[in-house]
């Protein structure tokens, strides 16, 4: 059986990844599977268990936005492409933009890689910062499963739940 990760040439080659974390099981992780100091998942794959980077979001590259979007989904009938509107109600980079740089974009970061958008846009009430939103486009099915995927993992790590909209009358 091929190492889970075999596909990523980035990955850390089993024998390296298990010496890091003191096991006999392979990462299922990319650009070298675990990162200290990284919040870490368990799940199975090929029936081994093994831990998965957590997943982020950032505004910063390398800076983890701690406050938790209302994200709104859309899809096409056919479902070849989609939307995610996130909405971020006074989101820390406010306070740390100054500090640590601008905001670039949006970028969703797990251990399959980063997805990013640079359609982000501050919104002002009063002259002071209220919220951030950002568009995320989806162009094909294939990119709609990753974002899934994506959220499948924020959504566990942050303890969120999915409702769909009710059928208008």
């Amino acid at each position: 059986m091929a190492h889970p990760s075999a596909l990523t040439s980035s990955c850390l080659s089993t024998a390296r990844c298990a010496a890091l974390r003191g096991s006999q099981t392979p990462c299922a992780g990319r650009r070298g599977g675990l990162l200290e100091g990284k919040r870490r998942a368990q799940r199975t794959v090929f029936g081994t268990t093994v831990l998965s980077m957590a997943s982020s979001i950032q505004f910063i590259k390398g800076i983890k936005e701690p406050s938790v979007p209302d994200v709104k989904l859309t899809r096409a009938r056919d479902g070849a492409s989609g939307t995610a509107q996130f909405t971020f109600s006074q989101p820390s980079v406010f306070e740390a933009s100054s500090d640590l740089g601008d905001i670039t974009g949006l970028y969703l970061v797990d251990d399959e890689g980063t997805l990013q958008t640079v359609d982000v846009q501050a919104k002002f009430v009063n002259g002071k910062p209220d919220r951030i939103e950002a568009k995320y486009v989806m162009r094909s099915s294939f990119e709609w499963d990753r974002f899934m995927r994506f959220m499948e993992r924020y959504a566990e790590e942050n303890e969120l739940g999915f409702t769909k909209k009710q059928g208008q009358v």
